[in-house]
């Protein structure tokens, strides 16, 4: 996960760390458990400056990663997000219930956010990113996260590691290796980053339903307001 700018050890990132870890360790109660989304402030973001207007910023681009489907009710939730962050790899399994529950209702949008300070978080999302340009985004996308314990918080490149999940996906490797070395490529990261960060995004995960930011407490937060949005559909 993103470092929290604090010098406390037990500081707010911290513990939404541990939080998105229990949440994700309970199960069946993860939608009662305590979801630590609010200390978002004082990630270390400076791998993202701002260089997008935030007036012209916008959560959703046309370009912007959907998992699954569209949904057809009027709810668009976005998650921006850094594939070597703990609290994000800890708040997978939460997003993949979230999938199941709403399924064919609810868009599941999701934007790169790497962190500076993780030395892994730009090759992984180049890795999503060159998948996605075979169509294979939400197939790297769990394959990130479901092996995160094996490459994040590690110093060495794992780009190797990321071409052997691109290669057991059956992606075509010369066109993988050519998108990886493409500039665009990261360039299509960075500009997340970028816009993220005129949004007001300051640590992973952050989430934006309907375009705006959401300040989470709990899990029924999230869903209440993903329930009220369908409803006014």
């Amino acid at each position: 996960m993103a470092e929290p700018t604090t010098t406390n050890p037990a500081g707010p990132g911290r513990s939404r760390r541990l939080l998105w870890i229990n949440l994700a360790a309970i199960g069946g109660l993860i939608l009662i458990t305590v979801v630590a989304l609010l200390a978002m402030t004082g990630a270390n973001t400076s791998a993202a400056p701002a260089s997008q207007d935030p007036a012209t910023a916008e959560v959703v681009r046309p370009d912007s990663h959907v998992l699954g489907e569209p949904g057809r009710g009027n709810a668009v939730l976005v998650e921006f997000l850094d594939f070597e962050c703990e609290a994000c790899g800890a708040a997978y399994p939460f997003v993949e219930s979230l999938r199941e529950r709403y399924d064919g209702e609810v868009t599941f949008v999701t934007r790169y956010f790497p962190i500076e300070a993780h030395q892994n978080a730009m090759n992984a999302a180049i890795a999503a990113e060159a998948a996605a340009r075979q169509s294979a985004f939400v197939e790297m996308y769990r394959m990130l996260f479901e092996t995160q314990a094996q490459w994040g918080e590690q110093s060495e490149s794992k780009a190797p590691l990321f071409r052997q999940f691109a290669q057991g996906l059956g992606l075509d490797l010369a066109q993988y290796d050519r998108d990886v070395a493409d500039p665009t490529t990261e360039e299509r990261v960075r500009a997340d980053q970028a816009e993220g960060t005129a949004l007001g995004v300051q640590g992973t995960p952050t989430f934006f339903l309907n375009g705006e930011r959401l300040e989470l407490v709990s899990a029924d937060d999230l869903t209440d307001a993903i329930d009220a949005a369908l409803a006014e559909g």
